[in-house]
């Protein structure tokens, strides 16, 4: 999974359209991330394929989104990995043998 898909996943733990994507995908990554609108429809266009999100509501002007089971598993099984790679990289806060 990408980080792009990643952080859309998180900002759709609440339904949101596309403009209130871009915005809440900058709050949940405190900023780190700034999706435009190419990258962001892209994104949601490949998911919505994949079945990890679907449309809840499209009333001509704006098309709001939401995770669907699939999406919500494949949201909890990043997490978990990307909590391994933390752990699994621990050895750097023991500092390198040759200092």
């Amino acid at each position: 999974m990408t980080e792009a898909m990643y952080y859309v996943l998180l900002a759709l733990m609440r339904p949101n359209h596309g403009y209130q994507l871009m915005h809440a995908i900058t709050e949940v990554s405190n900023g780190r991330l700034k999706m435009g609108p190419g990258t962001l429809y892209g994104v949601l266009s490949r998911m919505q394929k994949d079945g990890l999100i679907s449309l809840a509501e499209n009333d001509g002007r704006r098309k709001t989104y939401l995770l669907t089971p699939e999406g919500k598993h494949a949201l909890h099984t990043e997490y978990g990995r990307l909590k391994a790679l933390i752990k699994d990289s621990s050895i750097l806060e023991e500092g390198d043998e040759d200092e």
